[in-house]
């Protein structure tokens, strides 16, 4: 999926560093923080937002609130995989779902109760039409997490 870059400035990457940082931070301190007024900085928090720049979002760890098995799940498909995508793309368990041109088709980042779960998920991932094949990578443990990488 190609979409034109949107064309940040530094006031806009500095505004997305902070919530970075703190996603609950007030206008009034990123404001005074970019040397802007309050109501500039929420308009362009909220161009931000309407433009798909960014979300502002209570990040969970899963294995805190009782999800036991995290894993990613590649996918192998037979002809286009717009298709299958979008049949994984409704599974509630996948919160991952992108496109590959490597030795998969699709990677599908799942988060399950147990191994029960994750089988069951991966049973019906082999189920939809045009699924060759699939390969779980368990997570035994999530070493490093960020969302900081956009105002690099």
């Amino acid at each position: 999926m190609q979409r034109s870059p949107n064309v940040l400035d530094d006031v806009d990457r500095a505004i997305i560093e902070r919530l970075q940082a703190d996603g609950r931070a007030p206008y009034t301190r990123l404001a005074t923080a970019v040397g802007l007024s309050e109501a500039a900085v929420r308009q362009r928090v909220q161009r931000l937002i309407d433009a798909g720049v960014m979300q502002v979002v209570a990040v969970t760890n899963p294995l805190s609130v009782g999800y036991r098995r995290m894993a990613m799940i590649g996918v192998r498909t037979e002809g286009p995989s717009d298709g299958i995508a979008a049949t994984l793309q409704a599974m509630p368990d996948i919160d991952y779902l992108v496109v590959t041109a490597g030795s998969f088709d699709l990677l599908c980042e799942v988060v399950v109760s147990d191994d029960r779960s994750l089988l069951d998920l991966t049973n019906r991932i082999r189920g939809v039409e045009g699924v060759v094949s699939t390969e779980t990578f368990i997570y035994l443990d999530l070493v490093k997490q960020t969302f900081t990488w956009g105002a690099h």
